[in-house]
């Protein structure tokens, strides 16, 4: 057992810390088409329902991008490396992001999201999967921790830069740390693992994403990776991000600006990251504290739908539990990548986040469809507890991963 020193200095390793501050800038440029929704798309003509009709299709061309760019760049991380996995998500996402302060039509702008959202695809998995790959079995769950809570605080940097400044130079900050982040990827080294894989004489398969679907047992193991995170971007992606509109049918006391509900959302996300990661480590239990979590996030969102008619403040800080209550995602990409072999193993940990960011594409389209029959909230509260139902189910089903061996090959 290692002493609390040791870990500590392990996880100061250059792939934790550039990891980190590259799960920042890829938040910050995930959530900026949410905090800009509708600044950018009043100023290009548009107003009443388009805001959000449009608001949703953009979201779900981003979306789709992710899904599209997980796989490319996870098949791309196992047959060439978790490095140049990392590179190419960076160099995509941030052109793209520039290109995007250029548009002038809903068209250029979905075009550019759906690139983006191809790039960002990579950043998440790509991390992960290094760092738990150099890291020491006792130290990596601390080390995802970092990585996931530093990096979803790029979400409140992003809101209050979007307070700042017009909505075009958000973009255009955003895409430049990107390439700033391009020259402080050159001081990471490629995970052993991965060299070791593919230094072996014997030909393994790498990067199969199609094998995932051919064994029964590690298909549904996959599918249950993904599911558990439902809950997650539910929140986020809906609650979160249609926040205005929400808190209208809710009659809030008060506007509700995107920006703000955005950067409490993702304080409450940093701060369940960090926590979800320790309780983590001391219980010696992976599901045991995703389990508490997802309970956590049922009552915020209980809380959430039932708030009416109370201040802004009030609904900010419910805003800000549901946010803590989804912060186990650091802990959920973790299972995911501990679930696997290293041949496949940025293939998962690469797919399962942006499946499940892409699962707002049919969330999005269940609650946009029940708002006409029951009405904004109900179809927001019947989407979410079929999300945390689901969930449940497939949490019970994974096994344990805390200090599983990560050094093996998955038969494909």
């Amino acid at each position: 057992m290692k002493s609390q020193d040791s870990v500590l200095c392990e996880i100061l390793k250059p792939a934790v810390i550039v990891g980190a501050l590259g799960y920042f800038v890829d938040v910050y440029d995930l959530i900026l088409f949410s905090i800009l929704r509708i600044a950018s798309l009043k100023d290009l003509g548009f107003s009443g329902e388009q805001l959000l009709n449009d608001g949703i299709f953009l979201l779900n061309v981003q979306m789709v991008g992710m899904l599209l760019g997980g796989i490319a760049f996870g098949i791309l991380g196992d047959r060439l490396g978790r490095v140049v996995l990392l590179f190419g998500s960076i160099l995509l996402y941030s052109v793209a992001n520039i290109a995007n302060g250029f548009v002038h039509s809903v068209e250029a702008y979905a075009v550019w999201r759906f690139i983006a959202g191809f790039g960002l695809a990579g950043e998440l998995g790509g991390g992960i999967t290094l760092v738990s790959e150099v890291l020491s079995k006792e130290a990596r769950v601390y080390g995802t921790m970092i990585v996931s809570a530093v990096g979803v605080f790029g979400a409140v940097v992003g809101a209050l830069i979007a307070n700042w400044v017009q909505w075009r130079h958000a973009y255009f900050i955003g895409g430049g740390l990107g390439l700033l982040l391009l020259v402080l990827r050159l001081s990471v080294a490629e995970s052993g693992m991965f060299k070791q894989l593919r230094a072996t004489p014997q030909k393994i398969a790498r990067g199969n994403f199609l094998s995932l679907f051919q064994n029964g047992k590690r298909f549904l193991k996959y599918v249950r990776c993904i599911l558990i995170g439902l809950p997650n971007w539910f929140a986020i992606g809906i609650l979160v991000a249609f926040s205005p509109e929400l808190s209208k049918a809710l009659k809030i006391q008060g506007e509700i600006d995107a920006a703000h509900a955005i950067a409490f959302g993702y304080v409450g996300i940093t701060l369940g990251g960090f926590a979800s990661g320790w309780f983590s480590q001391q219980l010696r239990s992976r599901k045991k504290i995703i389990f508490a979590f997802i309970l956590f996030t049922f009552a915020a969102m209980a809380a959430y739908f039932l708030c009416a008619g109370v201040s802004a403040a009030t609904f900010y800080l419910i805003i800000l539990f549901l946010g803590v209550g989804v912060g186990y995602w650091a802990v959920f990409v973790t299972v995911a990548a501990e679930q696997f072999g290293t041949n496949i193993r940025a293939t998962v940990a690469t797919t399962v986040p942006n499946f499940i960011r892409g699962s707002v594409v049919p969330l999005s389209w269940t609650f946009k469809h029940l708002n006409p029959k029951i009405g904004m909230v109900n179809s927001a509260a019947v989407v979410g507890t079929a999300c945390i139902l689901i969930a449940l189910w497939a949490l019970r089903g994974l096994d344990e991963t805390h200090g599983k061996d990560l050094d093996y090959i998955e038969p494909v």
